[in-house]
């Protein structure tokens, strides 16, 4: 932690916003999803030489994105269409992923994001124990699919037992394209909006990908009629406290149907999601108010480490999944809600599990007659020393992340503040500073604790509805059916 920030002065870091509309479709939707800071759109390896569509780089998470679209053959021969629409969109793409891949094991330190490769990759890619995701956007599927089967979706069925590329020869069926190489995840033009959309964070999505590689490279059969009908057996299982794929171990095949993401959205708990996670978006504003900061150079202050410093503190907030970023935000507004404008208010939020971060919220009031400057470095001091004293109050706590804003819930304008305790490095001399610090300014001495109460999936009761037949008048007075009014989900 840089306790004496420094002002800083540089030049903003330019990137691309896409080639082609497609892939400036791509870049809105991975900005959305990782965020400004981590989200890079055509880079380079040498001049004139593209590496990747799209590079997102999130600590040991390294997720390369190719966009390809291509469209799909009108001859009378299913098969042959299908064949050549695979070689130029899938089998093309997925060996300019594996390349991108081998190339950023092998000179990570060569990435650029210019043409000219005058302006180097901004962070550090450390690749020693680097997790690479491999996805690929394949366009021009859509309505052929509909076409050969009549009816559904548009996306690409899945089937496990479809492995290496000479295998794929069944139309709009997707597997395994090389069980030897990192797995490339397909993604088609009715799929990349529902798993980008769902899954909106970086933890969320990587965890996903990662748990589906494990399922589709098991010894376990999995058939489903696309990605979207797939997801729901992830999104609605836990296993060992996380998302999971938790399928029947005496099975040896499992086939998902058509209807499968239908139903899941319209359950009364995913709409209930859906809705107590609005308040979540205020914790991806946050970050991407601090992100365009530090793009742009123009953060009020920094530590010695500039962006490199930055990044590593921004990643602690965006590394939360969309329901931790739910409990965030309500304690964040919460405490700002219920602070007057002349008090100090503080909140910590000490997780389950130590190898999560500690967070330090703090919003500080501005005296009369104190200098903006002196504000910030003020506020800065009392969170840097509430940091100090969580780490002395629990010695088990790794990472140790400090949020601070002005009190007051009428305020127009912010500012914020994030910094970082690295709760490893700690010693004696420390430890003393902090328990001084805990007794003057009483922190954490005989505080109140509250253990948050907080569902994912929010259990909903159900209206009573009177018992009535399905083809007679709905009781709500619509004028429908039942069964076409609220007899639809039932």
């Amino acid at each position: 932690m840089e306790l004496n920030p420094l002002k800083i002065n540089r030049s903003p870091i330019l990137k691309s916003s896409g080639l082609n509309k497609s892939e400036e479709y791509l870049t809105k939707l991975c900005n959305k999803t990782f965020l400004s800071l981590w989200s890079y759109p055509n880079l380079y390896r040498a001049k004139e030489k593209e590496l990747s569509d799209l590079l997102v780089v999130f600590g040991n998470h390294i997720l390369i994105f190719s966009d390809k679209v291509c469209k799909y053959p009108e001859s009378t021969d299913d098969k042959l269409n299908w064949n050549r629409w695979f070689r130029r969109a899938v089998e093309k793409s997925a060996k300019q992923l594996w390349r991108a891949e081998q190339w950023i094991r092998q000179r990570p330190e060569s990435v650029f994001l210019d043409k000219e490769c005058e302006r180097p990759f901004p962070f550090d890619i450390d690749t020693h124990e680097a997790k690479i995701h491999l996805i690929l956007i394949a366009h021009g599927t859509s309505d052929a699919c509909k076409k050969y089967f009549g009816s559904g979706s548009g996306s690409l069925m899945i089937q496990n037992d479809i492995k290496g590329i000479t295998r794929h020869t069944t139309p709009f069926v997707i597997g395994d394209i090389n069980p030897l190489k990192t797995f490339v995840h397909v993604l088609d033009d009715a799929t990349l909006d529902i798993v980008m959309g769902t899954l909106d964070t970086i933890s969320d999505l990587v965890s996903y990908f990662s748990k589906k590689e494990i399922l589709l490279r098991s010894d376990k059969g999995i058939s489903a009629t696309g990605e979207e009908d797939l997801l729901p057996s992830y999104l609605t299982k836990i296993k060992d406290g996380v998302h999971d794929f938790d399928f029947p171990t005496d099975l040896d095949g499992i086939a998902i149907v058509e209807g499968a993401w239908d139903y899941f959205c319209n359950n009364p708990q995913r709409k209930a999601q859906l809705n107590e996670d609005r308040i979540s978006y205020f914790w991806d504003e946050l970050i991407e108010r601090f992100n365009l900061h530090a793009l742009n150079g123009t953060q009020y202050t920094v530590s010695a480490g500039g962006l490199k410093d930055s990044e590593k503190i921004l990643r602690f907030f965006a590394g939360e999944s969309r329901f931790h970023r739910r409990v965030l935000s309500k304690a964040v507004l919460g405490l700002i809600e219920k602070t007057p404008d002349n008090i100090c208010g503080r909140r910590f939020i000490i997780p389950l599990n130590d190898e999560d971060p500690y967070y330090v919220l703090i919003v500080f009031p501005q005296e009369a007659g104190v200098t903006r400057e002196e504000y910030r470095l003020r506020r800065g001091e009392y969170l840097t020393a509430c940091c100090m004293i969580v780490r002395a109050v629990y010695p088990r706590a790794k990472d140790i992340v400090g949020f601070s804003t002005e009190s007051g819930k009428e305020l127009q304008e912010r500012s914020e503040d994030a910094i970082y305790l690295n709760g490893r490095h700690w010693n004696e001399k420390m430890q003393k500073e902090a328990e001084e610090l805990r007794v003057k300014l009483q922190i954490l001495v005989n505080s109140n604790f509250y253990k948050m109460d907080d569902k994912e999936f929010p259990d909903v009761v159900r209206k009573y509805i009177p018992r009535v037949g399905r083809n007679d008048k709905c009781p709500c007075d619509s004028g429908k059916k039942y069964k076409k009014c609220h007899g639809l989900n039932y």
